[in-house]
Protein backbone atom coordinates (compact mmCIF):
# COMPACT_ATOMS: atom_id res chain seq x y z
CA UNK A 1 0.00 0.00 0.00
CA UNK A 2 2.81 2.39 0.92
CA UNK A 3 4.57 1.59 -2.36
CA UNK A 4 1.43 2.42 -4.35
CA UNK A 5 1.01 5.64 -2.42
CA UNK A 6 4.63 6.58 -3.13
CA UNK A 7 4.10 5.97 -6.85
CA UNK A 8 0.96 8.11 -6.73
CA UNK A 9 2.85 10.96 -5.08
CA UNK A 10 5.62 10.76 -7.66
CA UNK A 11 3.17 10.83 -10.59
CA UNK A 12 1.23 13.69 -8.98
CA UNK A 13 4.44 15.63 -8.39
CA UNK A 14 5.64 15.16 -11.97
CA UNK A 15 2.26 16.17 -13.42
CA UNK A 16 2.18 19.25 -11.22
CA UNK A 17 5.71 20.18 -12.27
CA UNK A 18 4.79 19.69 -15.91
CA UNK A 19 1.87 22.11 -15.62
CA UNK A 20 4.08 24.83 -14.13
CA UNK A 21 7.12 24.10 -16.27
CA UNK A 22 9.48 25.83 -16.65
CA UNK A 23 9.61 27.82 -13.44
CA UNK A 24 13.40 27.86 -12.94
CA UNK A 25 16.63 27.72 -15.00
CA UNK A 26 17.37 24.63 -17.09
CA UNK A 27 20.65 23.01 -18.10
CA UNK A 28 21.82 21.45 -21.34
CA UNK A 29 24.53 18.84 -20.68
CA UNK A 30 27.19 18.47 -23.38
CA UNK A 31 29.50 15.44 -22.90
CA UNK A 32 32.27 17.11 -24.91
CA UNK A 33 34.57 20.10 -24.33
CA UNK A 34 33.74 23.59 -25.62
CA UNK A 35 34.48 24.06 -29.30
CA UNK A 36 33.20 20.75 -30.66
CA UNK A 37 30.08 20.85 -32.85
CA UNK A 38 27.94 19.27 -30.13
CA UNK A 39 28.85 22.28 -27.97
CA UNK A 40 27.89 24.64 -30.80
CA UNK A 41 24.59 22.79 -31.16
CA UNK A 42 23.90 23.01 -27.42
CA UNK A 43 24.65 26.73 -27.26
CA UNK A 44 22.49 27.45 -30.30
CA UNK A 45 19.51 25.54 -28.88
CA UNK A 46 20.00 26.90 -25.34
CA UNK A 47 20.11 30.53 -26.46
CA UNK A 48 16.88 30.21 -28.43
CA UNK A 49 15.07 28.10 -25.81
CA UNK A 50 15.86 30.75 -23.20
CA UNK A 51 13.92 33.27 -25.31
CA UNK A 52 10.86 31.12 -25.97
CA UNK A 53 10.57 29.42 -22.56
CA UNK A 54 11.32 32.51 -20.49
CA UNK A 55 13.96 30.79 -18.36
CA UNK A 56 17.76 30.61 -18.73
CA UNK A 57 19.05 27.42 -20.36
CA UNK A 58 22.69 26.99 -19.32
CA UNK A 59 25.17 24.79 -21.21
CA UNK A 60 26.97 22.42 -18.83
CA UNK A 61 30.08 20.88 -20.48
CA UNK A 62 30.94 17.50 -18.90
CA UNK A 63 33.71 16.03 -21.10
CA UNK A 64 35.82 12.97 -20.40
CA UNK A 65 35.93 9.17 -20.45
CA UNK A 66 34.73 8.86 -24.07
CA UNK A 67 31.64 10.99 -23.22
CA UNK A 68 30.64 8.67 -20.34
CA UNK A 69 30.99 11.36 -17.64
CA UNK A 70 28.45 13.69 -19.22
CA UNK A 71 26.15 10.87 -20.28
CA UNK A 72 26.07 9.44 -16.76
CA UNK A 73 25.34 12.88 -15.29
CA UNK A 74 22.38 13.26 -17.64
CA UNK A 75 21.08 9.73 -16.99
CA UNK A 76 21.10 10.32 -13.22
CA UNK A 77 19.42 13.74 -13.39
CA UNK A 78 15.88 14.24 -12.12
CA UNK A 79 13.29 13.59 -14.85
CA UNK A 80 11.56 16.91 -14.22
CA UNK A 81 12.18 18.69 -17.51
CA UNK A 82 15.06 20.82 -16.26
CA UNK A 83 17.85 18.73 -17.79
CA UNK A 84 18.35 18.08 -21.49
CA UNK A 85 21.29 16.30 -23.08
CA UNK A 86 23.18 16.62 -26.36
CA UNK A 87 24.20 13.20 -27.71
CA UNK A 88 26.26 12.18 -30.73
CA UNK A 89 27.29 8.91 -32.38
CA UNK A 90 29.47 7.59 -29.50
CA UNK A 91 26.26 7.54 -27.43
CA UNK A 92 24.98 4.50 -29.35
CA UNK A 93 28.25 2.57 -28.98
CA UNK A 94 29.66 3.27 -25.52
CA UNK A 95 27.75 0.61 -23.61
CA UNK A 96 29.03 -2.04 -26.04
CA UNK A 97 32.60 -0.95 -25.27
CA UNK A 98 32.56 0.04 -21.60
CA UNK A 99 30.90 -0.98 -18.36
CA UNK A 100 28.42 1.82 -17.71
CA UNK A 101 25.94 2.57 -14.96
CA UNK A 102 23.31 3.50 -17.53
CA UNK A 103 21.54 2.00 -20.52
CA UNK A 104 21.19 4.40 -23.43
CA UNK A 105 17.85 2.98 -24.59
CA UNK A 106 16.37 2.63 -21.10
CA UNK A 107 17.58 5.69 -19.21
CA UNK A 108 16.86 8.43 -21.75
CA UNK A 109 13.78 9.95 -23.36
CA UNK A 110 14.53 10.96 -26.98
CA UNK A 111 13.42 14.44 -28.02
CA UNK A 112 14.67 14.85 -31.61
CA UNK A 113 17.49 14.15 -33.96
CA UNK A 114 19.35 17.34 -34.82
CA UNK A 115 21.46 16.50 -37.85
CA UNK A 116 24.15 14.49 -39.59
CA UNK A 117 27.71 15.08 -40.77
CA UNK A 118 30.18 13.12 -42.89
CA UNK A 119 33.53 11.69 -41.91
CA UNK A 120 36.28 12.03 -44.50
CA UNK A 121 38.89 9.34 -45.15
CA UNK A 122 42.23 11.10 -45.58
CA UNK A 123 45.83 9.96 -46.00
CA UNK A 124 49.30 11.41 -45.88
CA UNK A 125 50.17 12.80 -49.35
CA UNK A 126 52.98 10.23 -49.69
CA UNK A 127 50.82 7.25 -48.78
CA UNK A 128 51.02 4.53 -51.45
CA UNK A 129 47.28 4.30 -52.13
CA UNK A 130 45.48 7.14 -53.85
CA UNK A 131 42.03 5.53 -54.06
CA UNK A 132 39.90 3.29 -51.89
CA UNK A 133 40.42 0.33 -54.24
CA UNK A 134 44.19 0.81 -54.09
CA UNK A 135 43.99 1.01 -50.31
CA UNK A 136 42.06 -2.27 -50.10
CA UNK A 137 44.50 -4.04 -52.44
CA UNK A 138 47.53 -2.77 -50.53
CA UNK A 139 46.02 -3.58 -47.12
CA UNK A 140 45.18 -7.14 -48.18
CA UNK A 141 48.68 -7.65 -49.57
CA UNK A 142 50.34 -6.07 -46.54
CA UNK A 143 48.26 -6.91 -43.44
CA UNK A 144 49.29 -4.81 -40.46
CA UNK A 145 51.64 -2.59 -42.48
CA UNK A 146 49.17 0.31 -42.59
CA UNK A 147 48.46 2.28 -39.43
CA UNK A 148 45.54 4.58 -38.87
CA UNK A 149 44.82 7.12 -36.15
CA UNK A 150 41.64 8.03 -34.33
CA UNK A 151 40.56 10.40 -31.58
CA UNK A 152 39.98 7.42 -29.27
CA UNK A 153 38.23 4.06 -28.97
CA UNK A 154 34.52 4.21 -29.66
CA UNK A 155 34.58 7.63 -31.31
CA UNK A 156 32.79 8.12 -34.61
CA UNK A 157 36.06 8.21 -36.55
CA UNK A 158 37.28 4.98 -34.95
CA UNK A 159 33.98 3.24 -35.68
CA UNK A 160 34.07 4.50 -39.28
CA UNK A 161 37.39 2.75 -39.89
CA UNK A 162 36.40 -0.42 -38.03
CA UNK A 163 33.29 -0.69 -40.18
CA UNK A 164 35.49 -0.22 -43.25
CA UNK A 165 37.90 -2.94 -42.10
CA UNK A 166 35.04 -5.31 -41.32
CA UNK A 167 33.40 -4.84 -44.72
CA UNK A 168 36.66 -5.10 -46.69
CA UNK A 169 38.22 -7.94 -44.63
CA UNK A 170 41.41 -5.95 -44.12
CA UNK A 171 43.68 -5.50 -41.12
CA UNK A 172 45.26 -2.14 -40.27
CA UNK A 173 46.92 -1.11 -37.02
CA UNK A 174 44.88 1.26 -34.86
CA UNK A 175 46.64 4.09 -33.01
CA UNK A 176 44.21 5.81 -30.62
CA UNK A 177 44.88 9.41 -29.59
CA UNK A 178 43.21 11.68 -27.05
CA UNK A 179 41.52 14.00 -29.48
CA UNK A 180 41.53 14.78 -33.18
CA UNK A 181 44.14 17.55 -33.37
CA UNK A 182 47.21 15.41 -32.53
CA UNK A 183 46.16 12.74 -35.04
CA UNK A 184 45.84 15.36 -37.76
CA UNK A 185 49.29 16.72 -36.91
CA UNK A 186 50.89 13.27 -37.01
CA UNK A 187 49.17 12.36 -40.28
CA UNK A 188 50.50 15.53 -41.91
CA UNK A 189 53.96 14.74 -40.51
CA UNK A 190 53.83 11.18 -41.89
CA UNK A 191 53.69 9.41 -38.53
CA UNK A 192 50.18 8.16 -39.34
CA UNK A 193 49.16 6.79 -42.73
CA UNK A 194 45.42 7.14 -42.69
CA UNK A 195 42.40 8.30 -40.71
CA UNK A 196 38.73 9.20 -40.82
CA UNK A 197 37.84 12.57 -39.32
CA UNK A 198 34.89 14.94 -39.28
CA UNK A 199 34.98 16.83 -42.56
CA UNK A 200 35.24 20.35 -41.07
CA UNK A 201 38.43 19.27 -39.24
CA UNK A 202 40.37 18.16 -42.34
CA UNK A 203 38.92 19.60 -45.54
CA UNK A 204 41.14 22.70 -45.23
CA UNK A 205 44.25 20.50 -45.09
CA UNK A 206 43.04 18.61 -48.16
CA UNK A 207 42.55 21.86 -50.06
CA UNK A 208 46.06 22.97 -49.04
CA UNK A 209 47.66 19.71 -50.21
CA UNK A 210 48.73 18.59 -46.74
CA UNK A 211 46.47 15.53 -47.01
CA UNK A 212 44.80 13.62 -49.77
CA UNK A 213 41.15 12.66 -49.56
CA UNK A 214 40.07 9.16 -50.55
CA UNK A 215 36.33 9.15 -49.79
CA UNK A 216 33.48 10.42 -47.63
CA UNK A 217 31.68 8.06 -45.26
CA UNK A 218 28.10 9.02 -46.06
CA UNK A 219 25.76 7.46 -48.63
CA UNK A 220 25.72 10.66 -50.69
CA UNK A 221 28.58 12.96 -51.64
CA UNK A 222 29.06 15.99 -49.43
CA UNK A 223 27.96 19.41 -50.73
CA UNK A 224 31.18 20.77 -49.16
CA UNK A 225 33.33 18.58 -51.42
CA UNK A 226 31.20 17.09 -54.23
CA UNK A 227 34.33 15.98 -56.11
CA UNK A 228 35.21 13.42 -53.42
CA UNK A 229 33.49 10.02 -53.94
CA UNK A 230 31.68 8.10 -51.24
CA UNK A 231 33.28 4.96 -49.82
CA UNK A 232 30.48 2.96 -51.45
CA UNK A 233 31.15 4.52 -54.87
CA UNK A 234 34.89 4.05 -54.48
CA UNK A 235 34.80 0.30 -53.94
CA UNK A 236 32.82 -0.78 -50.86
CA UNK A 237 29.14 -1.16 -51.90
CA UNK A 238 26.74 -0.68 -49.00
CA UNK A 239 29.18 1.22 -46.80
CA UNK A 240 27.58 4.12 -44.94
CA UNK A 241 28.55 5.85 -41.73
CA UNK A 242 27.56 9.27 -40.60
CA UNK A 243 27.97 11.27 -37.44
CA UNK A 244 24.61 12.06 -35.90
CA UNK A 245 23.62 14.61 -33.29
CA UNK A 246 20.48 14.55 -31.15
CA UNK A 247 18.77 15.88 -28.05
CA UNK A 248 17.39 13.77 -25.18
CA UNK A 249 16.15 14.05 -21.60
CA UNK A 250 16.33 11.68 -18.62
CA UNK A 251 13.84 8.78 -18.86
CA UNK A 252 10.61 9.58 -17.04
CA UNK A 253 10.48 13.21 -18.11
CA UNK A 254 6.75 14.02 -18.56
CA UNK A 255 5.57 13.42 -22.10
CA UNK A 256 3.98 16.87 -22.43
CA UNK A 257 7.35 18.45 -21.62
CA UNK A 258 9.07 16.19 -24.17
CA UNK A 259 6.46 17.22 -26.75
CA UNK A 260 6.96 20.93 -25.99
CA UNK A 261 10.74 20.61 -26.19
CA UNK A 262 10.42 18.74 -29.48
CA UNK A 263 8.25 21.50 -30.94
CA UNK A 264 10.60 24.27 -29.83
CA UNK A 265 13.89 22.57 -30.77
CA UNK A 266 12.60 21.42 -34.18
CA UNK A 267 11.53 25.02 -34.88
CA UNK A 268 14.96 26.36 -33.87
CA UNK A 269 16.92 23.85 -35.95
CA UNK A 270 14.79 24.32 -39.06
CA UNK A 271 15.16 28.10 -39.12
CA UNK A 272 16.91 29.33 -42.25
CA UNK A 273 19.73 30.98 -40.28
CA UNK A 274 20.59 27.83 -38.30
CA UNK A 275 20.36 25.50 -41.30
CA UNK A 276 22.65 27.73 -43.35
CA UNK A 277 25.17 28.21 -40.53
CA UNK A 278 25.33 24.50 -39.70
CA UNK A 279 25.50 23.63 -43.41
CA UNK A 280 28.66 25.69 -43.79
CA UNK A 281 30.16 23.55 -41.01
CA UNK A 282 29.29 20.35 -42.87
CA UNK A 283 26.22 19.46 -40.79
CA UNK A 284 22.86 18.73 -42.43
CA UNK A 285 19.95 19.58 -40.12
CA UNK A 286 17.47 16.73 -39.85
CA UNK A 287 14.77 16.60 -37.17
CA UNK A 288 12.32 13.90 -36.05
CA UNK A 289 9.52 13.13 -33.63
CA UNK A 290 10.53 11.59 -30.28
CA UNK A 291 9.25 8.18 -31.41
CA UNK A 292 11.18 8.33 -34.69
CA UNK A 293 14.35 9.24 -32.80
CA UNK A 294 13.76 6.32 -30.41
CA UNK A 295 13.54 3.85 -33.32
CA UNK A 296 16.69 5.34 -34.84
CA UNK A 297 18.62 5.04 -31.57
CA UNK A 298 17.70 1.39 -31.09
CA UNK A 299 18.81 0.55 -34.61
CA UNK A 300 22.11 2.40 -34.06
CA UNK A 301 22.80 0.55 -30.80
CA UNK A 302 22.20 -2.80 -32.53
CA UNK A 303 24.30 -1.85 -35.55
CA UNK A 304 27.37 -0.69 -33.63
CA UNK A 305 27.20 -3.52 -31.12
CA UNK A 306 27.63 -5.90 -34.07
CA UNK A 307 30.49 -3.87 -35.57
CA UNK A 308 32.26 -3.76 -32.21
CA UNK A 309 31.80 -7.49 -31.65
CA UNK A 310 32.87 -8.49 -35.17
CA UNK A 311 35.94 -6.24 -35.15
CA UNK A 312 37.04 -7.09 -31.63
CA UNK A 313 37.36 -3.46 -30.53
CA UNK A 314 38.52 -3.16 -26.92
CA UNK A 315 38.16 -0.26 -24.51
CA UNK A 316 41.16 1.99 -23.81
Amino acid sequence: MRALFAVFLLVFSLNSNAQNWPSKPMRYIVPFPPGAFNDTLGRTISAELSKTLGQPVVVDNRPGANSIIGTEAAAKSAPDGYTIFGAALPFSAIQSLFKTSFDVTRDFAPITLAGFSANLMVANPNFKAGTVKELIDYARSNPGRINYGSSGNGTSVHLAMELFKSMTKTYMLHIPYKGSAPVVADLIAGQVDLMFDNMPNVIGHVRAGRMKALAVSTAQRSPLAPEIPTVAEAGVPGYEQQVWFGVLAPAGTPRDIIARLNTEIVRILNSREVKERFGKQGVEVRTTSPDEFSVFLRSEVTRWAKVIKDSGIKAD
